[in-house]
C-alpha cells in the first residue's frame, strides 16, 4: 500500500500546490481588480503595503499555479505571509482563530513545504530539469 500511495506523491503534491495558487490568487485579484468584490476596506494604491502585497499574492501565485521558480517564489510567499500575520492578525488577538490569520499562517506553511519539496509533477520546473530521480518517491 505505501509504495503506491508513494507513486502518486509528486501528484498529490502538485494538486495541493495548484490549488493553494487558486486561493492565493483570488486574494490578489480582489485587491487588485475588485474580483469577485472589492475589499470591504476599499481598493488599495498599488504602491501602499496592501498594493504590493495585492501585486506579490496575483502574480506569485500565478507562478506558483504553473509551477515556475516555484522554491524561491514559495520562499517570498512564505514570508509575506509571516508578515502579514505578524502585522496585522497577531496584534488584534493571541488567537487565529478569533484574530482572522489561520489563513496567512497556513499559506505560510504551505509555501514553506514548497520551499523544502519543490513543486511536484505537472509543472514548468519539472518540465525543464533533467529527467531522473531527485527525490525518494521518484524512484
Amino acid at each position: 500500500m505505501s509504495s503506491t500511495l508513494d507513486r502518486w506523491s509528486p501528484y498529490a503534491l502538485a494538486i495541493l500546490r495548484i490549488v493553494t495558487a487558486l486561493l492565493f490568487m483570488a486574494h490578489g485579484t480582489q485587491k487588485l481588480f475588485g474580483f469577485p468584490a472589492p475589499p470591504e476596506i476599499g481598493m488599495p494604491p498599488l504602491l501602499s503595503l496592501f498594493g504590493i502585497g495585492a501585486i506579490l499574492e496575483f502574480a506569485g501565485g500565478l507562478l506558483i499555479l504553473a509551477g515556475l521558480f516555484t522554491r524561491p517564489i514559495a520562499f517570498v510567499l512564505a514570508g509575506e505571509m509571516a508578515v502579514a500575520y505578524w502585522m496585522f492578525h497577531a496584534p488584534q488577538n493571541f488567537y487565529p482563530v478569533l484574530n482572522g490569520g489561520d489563513a496567512s499562517i497556513l499559506f505560510c506553511f504551505v509555501f514553506l513545504l514548497l520551499v523544502f519539496t519543490g513543486p511536484g509533477a505537472l509543472s514548468i520546473d519539472g518540465a525543464r530539469r533533467p529527467a531522473g530521480p531527485r527525490h525518494s518517491w521518484e524512484r
